[in-house]
This record gives C-alpha cells, structure tokens and sequence, in this order.
C-alpha cells in the first residue's frame, strides 16, 4: 500500500501549517504509522519560501514536547493537488485559494483542517502572526484537537491496526 499524504496550508507557511505539521507528525509517530503516513505543509504564497516557522510557533511547540525545527516553508505547487491524499486548509482565504487552482478531479482533497475537530465551534485556526504568544498557543490548541480527529479517521479509513505497548514488547523480543 501507498503511503497516505497530508498537506497542511496556510499563507505563508510560517505558522499555522508547520504547527499543524509539526504536532501532526507527533501523533503519526507516537501512533507508530511514519512509514504509512507523509506529512508536509505549504503555503499559497512564497513569503518566506525556505525560512524555518516563526520563533514563537516553534517555542510553543517545543513546551509541548514538539521540535518543528527542521521544517522550511514553501509554497504550493500545482502537483500537489495530484500528490496529496489530503489538502486541509487553515481558513476560508486560503480554502478559497486551494480550490481556485485545485483541477476538477480533485477538488474533494481541499477540505478546512478544523472540520476534523467536530467539538470546535470554529473552522478557521486564526492566524496568530500579528498577535502576541497566546495567540501561538490558541492556534497549537486548535491544530492538536484536530490532528487528533484527522488520525482517527485515518485509522478508521485505512484500516490501520495500531500497534499496542503489548505489541511493541513482542516485536523487541522477536
């Protein structure tokens, strides 16, 4: 089986995305799924093509136990749309964005990121650039109850049998 792919996106690739990839990849390797799971992030414009995230996105996630500190923004291409199972979009602008250039046969890969976190009341994750750190934490909130909602259903989609503590002893044995 081909890897499934997710592609988180924002504006600049700086914030919001890299968050949700950051803490998304978190989820997929506690859940012992990196081999069966690619995640990537980009923005739909080139600001900061090639910068690491913000400083304060990157601060807040590393009090969470997460190091986004190999990530580099860029922005999207048009093969993306072709490459990624998942195309999740951090608010309308860029919603509106991804399905202006998204082709046809694929425009059912553009979806909000926050729709998979059905108790949120939101669906856009606020951009959190121009506002203080609290605003980084809200954001980091909002990506971790919806990574968490996006690996269920890929779990449930895929049929993944996640490995158990007791299934991680045997293998170390074998």
């Amino acid at each position: 089986m081909e890897k499934i792919s997710v592609l988180f996106v924002c504006m600049g690739n700086i914030c919001r995305s890299p968050t949700a990839h950051g803490v998304f990849r978190h989820l997929v390797e506690q859940a012992g799924l990196s081999s069966e799971i690619f995640i990537d992030s980009a923005g739909t414009y080139a600001y900061y093509q090639g910068e690491p995230p913000d400083q304060r996105a990157q601060d807040v996630a590393r009090r969470h136990g997460i190091d986004m500190s190999d990530l580099a923004a860029r922005k999207v291409v048009a093969e993306d749309f072709e490459n990624f199972d998942y195309i999740l979009a951090m608010d309308t602008e860029n919603y509106q964005d991804l399905k202006k250039r998204c082709p046809e046969q694929y425009q059912a890969k553009v979806e909000y990121f926050l729709d998979y976190a059905p108790d949120v009341k939101e669906r856009e994750v606020p951009d959190p650039y121009y506002g203080g750190k609290q605003g980084f934490e809200r954001v980091f909130n909002l990506v971790e109850v919806a990574s968490e909602g996006l690996l269920t259903r890929i779990k449930k989609s895929f049929h993944f049998r996640c490995p158990t503590e007791y299934d991680r002893q045997q293998a170390q044995r074998s």
